[in-house]
């Protein structure tokens, strides 16, 4: 029997990988954390925020009130006299004048006050920053500044509108650097800026293997992405075990070359320290026996191996040892491991050893899960797509979406079932998805939006009419193969259109090429689509898991 696993199955594995994640909105859109913070301290710091941060919101609603008094009280003729002096205010058009530069003079000075708040909050911030006591929620104060940014560039939109229609464009030009958001070292008006992860100080490991040593990776779990996620830790062993890593064969596994950029990972270290199962077969010439067999997972077989896929390896003249246990390991419970566990139980002299799947394997996790990975390299990152499918997704991007656009990975088919067993379900009402993408949709100001989805076309339209901010966000999808459109070109003079492989790595990076991206929570294929946006820094401060810190509004009782 060939293992691949029902949607049953893989539901059940991704639950036991992701029972250990905190919510990542605790501090930024994309972070998974993996301390937890002093409950006493939190709520202190908690209630200090609440009160600065009901101060800032106080302010903002009383200097646009004031500026309305003001206005009552003000000779509002005197201040704009140059603008309508030796006026007829009999006529019709010149009181429209006369109201339209008053409305100008209170947006002005609801500008001026809205920006004093804005030096506030940066004043205040910088005092906390600067403080050795850490603040709660600080992405509170992030939102409260990106909103104050929203304000006082559409107030100044109004001006220059209000303006235009005057031929006074140049009326605000010699005071607007002063009080223009762009020029405070903020970062702008962008609301989605981009998050700097300073890959360069990351903790890293050098991965200097011996000519002679292979370790033999094995990956059985799940779908591709968890078989991705199983040989980025292998390499992780590999490195710390001074061996080159066998790609496994696509006649027990995925056919890997089609999918990622097996050359790039050497290129990045300058050196050969994976191999494809082709090359190390004539390596080997012919000889291709698994010296020692230590399995890091003992239930519930040992190294998470059926006889079907013991079989497939010998049909491509494997050979092996018996089969021995490192440790008392079961995959639905995993022990934290250290470095020195793993070098106490694996190092050895033999020229190929394996260990089976670690998929579920928890090794340093916070060392290993780091944007940009645990190894020494000089590339964005070591695990990426081919060349192919990474030119196909820029010109189906070129074609179809542009710059600016919001990537939803929502995964339906099979998550049912996986979500309603989790404490809090994950898997959301239609309606509710929408509502949840279209706050999204508000930050981002986005234009289109790519849906990547396994969901069905009654879901995907009924999700497409709900989507709407005031206009028609479009949910873009890849269209079937047309021979007028030439964007996919390259897949298929390479023969590798119709491949669910090659798709499926298609949509991870088109989703982690986008400005924005909403992930689903639990999925292993929006984990790896997260990982590729931090190491090619293109990860956004309002990337987040579908309607994260909600419950869905029904769910259905269980079987």
């Amino acid at each position: 029997m060939d293992r691949e696993p029902s949607d049953e199955e893989e539901d059940h594995e991704n639950l036991i990988a992701q029972s250990e994640r905190i919510n990542p909105r605790a501090e930024s859109p994309v972070r998974i954390a993996f301390q937890i913070d002093d409950v006493n301290d939190e709520t202190a710091n908690v209630c200090r925020f609440n009160f600065s941060f009901s101060k800032w919101y106080f302010l903002a609603i009383i200097v646009p009130l004031f500026t309305i008094i003001l206005y009552f009280n003000a000779d509002v003729e005197n201040l704009f006299k140059s603008g309508v002096m030796n006026a007829n205010y009999d006529d019709p058009v010149n009181r429209m004048r006369e109201s339209e530069l008053q409305a100008l003079y209170l947006l002005r000075q609801q500008q001026l006050g809205l920006f004093k708040l804005w030096n506030h909050t940066l004043l205040n911030n910088t005092l906390h920053a600067t403080s050795d006591k850490p603040i709660a929620n600080n992405g509170d104060f992030e939102e409260l500044k990106l909103d104050l940014l929203s304000q006082i560039s559409l107030n100044k939109q109004i001006q220059e509108a209000l303006l235009s229609s005057h031929q006074l464009d140049n009326l605000l030009n010699a005071s607007d650097n002063a009080t223009d958001p762009s020029f405070d070292g903020y970062g702008g008006l962008n609301r989605c800026r981009k998050v700097d992860y300073r890959l360069s100080e990351r903790r890293t490991i050098e991965w200097k293997p011996r000519s002679d040593k292979y370790l033999f990776a094995l990956c059985v779990s799940g779908q591709m992405s968890n078989h991705l996620i199983c040989l980025e830790k292998h390499m992780f062993f590999a490195a710390l075990l001074n061996r080159i890593l066998i790609i496994p064969s696509s006649r027990v596994d995925y056919e890997f070359r089609r999918v990622l950029d097996i050359d790039h990972i050497n290129k990045c270290l300058g050196r050969t320290v994976v191999v494809t199962f082709e090359e190390f077969a004539k390596s080997r010439k012919g000889h291709m026996h698994i010296d020692k067999f230590i399995c890091y997972f003992s239930q519930p077989q040992p190294c998470f191996l059926d006889d079907e896929h013991v079989k497939k390896l010998k049909s491509l003249g494997v050979t092996m040892n018996k089969l021995e246990a490192a440790w008392d390991e079961d995959v639905k419970i995993p022990n934290p491991r250290t470095v020195q566990d793993i070098m106490t139980k694996f190092s050895s002299d033999d020229d190929v050893i394996a260990i089976g799947d670690v998929f579920f394997a928890d090794v340093e996790k916070k060392w290993v899960m780091q944007p940009g990975g645990p190894i020494s390299h000089k590339c964005r990152t070591l695990v990426e797509p081919s060349r192919l499918i990474l030119l196909t997704a820029q010109r189906f991007i070129q074609t179809f979406l542009g710059e600016n656009f919001i990537a939803l990975h929502f995964r339906r088919h099979g998550f049912l079932k996986f979500c309603n067993a989790k404490k809090s379900s994950c898997f959301y009402p239609v309606p509710q998805a929408a509502d949840c993408i279209n706050r999204v949709a508000e930050k981002a100001i986005a234009a289109v939006i790519y849906l990547s989805t396994d969901a069905a076309e009654s879901e995907t339209g009924l999700l497409q009419s709900l989507v709407v901010n005031g206009k028609t966000v479009p949910l873009v999808r890849r269209p079937a193969r047309n021979s007028a459109e030439k964007w996919d070109a390259l897949l298929y003079r390479h023969g590798l259109e119709g491949d669910h492989q090659v798709e499926a790595m298609l949509d991870k990076t088109i989703c982690a090429l986008s400005d924005v991206f909403i992930g689903s929570m639990g999925s292993t294929f929006t984990e790896d689509i997260l990982r590729l946006r931090k190491g090619w820094g293109s990860a956004s401060v309002c990337d987040e898991y579908l309607c994260l810190g909600e419950v869905p509004n029904f769910i259905a009782d269980d079987e």
